[in-house]
């Protein structure tokens, strides 16, 4: 369907038609063909289409100038500026139907007075399959092939990574868990043992107050435990040997077998004396037996608890990062998505990888497709601990800049080179052995951040500094 005339509109000359490099093959039908439907349009500086609008015509640039741009979040970002004779843009897609959104894809503004020619996206479609239908079949293939081939592989990369989570976060889990089975195991010997001794003082063979002394002692012992300082090797190795030098001098057995649950809980000589000078004479031995077992049940319940606690906290770091039982879009706090990435890639961190976080905490919650920007994060940070080779400092950093929210994942690895650079987010580019990566790592997230959450991702690099750097729009909203 032709566009009705105005004052602004022209007919069209088969021969200029012809001087152009998109022309210049057709026959004189085909020619006239195009002017019969279409027509010549002189346009003042300004938009002659916006990106999102319904795609409606097909623009080619007979003289003038034209600038191209982009929505990248808030911002219309101009990468094209041109005044070359033969330039086209607009419903370029048409030919391929309802199959895919007809809309503009980018904006096109005219920069100084200009003259277009413009046929309807119907007429251009028409025209394209009556007259080129090989070509059209080709690129419908092409473009739909693509498509589908990008979907696919692109799913592959997300369950490659989710199986290399899902193992980490395995071997993450079994850690506690096996420690939480040795605590319990060990514990119910302790208990055991406790039950025997204080069978032992009940039967009245002690003094009837040696009991109370013995709970008093406990409760000291045990209240030592929360108070005291971690301890290196070192350390941990000079408070055993003073410990065990002291049981041996007040002729107690085993003394080396016994130590190092004193050690660790706090005790120090001097407690160790003060102990010793309130019992009384020949009642050292049970009283130290009694409390071993009382520091080693209570040492293996804050073993089980810690445990525990880990493993409470991966599975819901694993929550977090899958967001399951939530909806695709909502409004989050970046920090989260941020922790939790790193919790479920805690065993890919090499313990030569120093993890900078440094968070603008007043970054209000942001409406995204949080599952979504957790695999951008995922990606990221896994390039990052890639490029190190299991030495150096990833930072992650927030910040706010105007109606956009910054995060920074940067590393100190060699750098990208300058001629890899430019192709960093092209799809199936990449540096990797062969085997070891799909090459679109990063087309996904740029696809995530840029098409989904209508934000911006960048790199920076040089050696020893590479930063890449989303923005997200403060007010996102649900895209279809």
């Amino acid at each position: 369907m032709s566009t009705p005339p105005d004052a602004t509109h022209r007919p069209c000359n088969r021969d200029e038609l012809r001087s152009l490099f998109l022309f210049e093959s057709l026959s004189d039908e085909q020619l006239d063909w195009l002017c019969a439907r279409g027509h010549v349009e002189t346009a003042e500086p300004g938009y002659l289409y916006r990106e999102g609008d319904p795609a409606e015509c097909f623009y080619v640039l007979l003289d003038g100038e034209v600038a191209i741009s982009r929505q990248v979040g808030a911002d219309d970002v101009e990468f094209s500026r041109t005044n070359s004779r033969g330039v086209y843009g607009g419903a370029f897609s048409a030919y391929l139907g309802d199959r895919i959104s007809q809309v503009y894809n980018n904006s096109l503004r005219v920069v100084v007075p200009s003259r277009f020619y413009v046929l309807g996206a119907e007429d251009f479609a028409t025209f394209m399959r009556v007259h080129f239908p090989m070509a059209v079949h080709l690129l419908e293939g092409l473009f739909f092939g693509t498509k589908n081939s990008n979907e696919a592989i692109g799913q592959r990369e997300r369950l490659l990574a989710l199986g290399s989570l899902s193992a980490g976060l395995t071997h993450e889990l079994n850690n506690p868990a096996a420690a939480t089975v040795r605590a319990t195991s060990s514990l119910r010997e302790r208990v055991a043992g406790m039950r025997q001794k204080l069978g032992l003082i009940a039967d009245g063979t002690y003094p009837p107050g040696h009991l109370a002394k013995l709970m008093h002692l406990q409760a000291e012992a045990v209240e030592r435990i929360g108070k005291a300082a971690p301890l290196n090797a070192i350390e941990a190795a000079d408070r055993e040997d003073e410990i065990s030098d002291w049981f041996d001098s007040h002729e107690l057995a085993n003394a080396w077998d016994i130590a190092p649950t004193f050690a660790q809980a706090g005790v120090d000589i001097g407690w160790l004396d003060g102990m010793a000078e309130g019992l009384e004479p020949g009642m050292l031995e049970v009283s130290v037996r009694w409390l071993n077992y009382s520091l080693e049940t209570e040492l293996l319940m804050n073993e089980i608890e810690d445990a525990s606690t880990r493993i409470s906290t991966l599975v819901g770091a694993a929550r977090q990062y899958s967001q399951l039982d939530r909806a695709p879009f909502q409004r989050v706090d970046l920090h989260e998505l941020l922790d939790s990435t790193l919790v479920m890639l805690s065993n890919k961190i090499p313990a030569g990888v120093t993890v900078v976080k440094d968070y603008d905490r007043s970054i209000p919650r942001l409406g995204v497709y949080a599952a979504e920007l957790n695999q951008v994060w995922t990606n990221l940070v896994d390039n990052a601990l890639q490029a190190m080779d299991g030495s150096g400092v990833l930072t992650l950093r927030s910040s706010l800049h105007g109606e956009d929210a910054c995060v920074e994942i940067a590393d100190t690895g060699p750098g990208i080179p300058a001629d890899v650079l430019p192709r960093i987010f092209e799809p199936f580019f990449t540096t990797k052995p062969v085997g070891q990566g799909t090459g679109l790592g990063l087309d996904i997230s740029w696809r995530i951040v840029v098409n989904r959450h209508h934000g911006d991702l960048s790199v920076t690099s040089q050696p020893g500094d590479t930063r890449f750097v989303v923005r997200l729009p403060l007010h996102g909203e649900e895209t279809a």
